[in-house]
């Protein structure tokens, strides 16, 4: 029983990430400068993949998330300040 209650609570947890569409992530300095050559798409929860990538490459980037269609930033994720 133990087992089962961490097992279901990140089962919750996945639900609740889950996201659909499509988005443009770009990476920039204080000053507004982009820092990446060019921009990334990612579709749904793969916007986290390309972000911690680009913080990887970039550590004091400002991430930004962009929904392709609507063009408005993604709410509660960008913008990203990377550590």
């Amino acid at each position: 029983m133990k087992v089962l209650v961490p097992i279901f609570s990140l089962l919750a947890l996945a639900g609740c990430i889950t996201m659909t569409g499509n988005y443009e992530v770009t990476a920039h300095d204080e000053s507004g400068k982009e820092l990446s050559k060019g921009k990334f798409l990612a579709h749904g929860s793969g916007i986290y993949t390309v972000r911690n990538s680009l913080c990887s490459v970039y550590p004091k980037a400002i991430v930004t998330i962009k929904d392709v269609e609507s063009e408005q930033e993604l709410e509660g994720e960008s913008p990203y300040q990377c550590r």
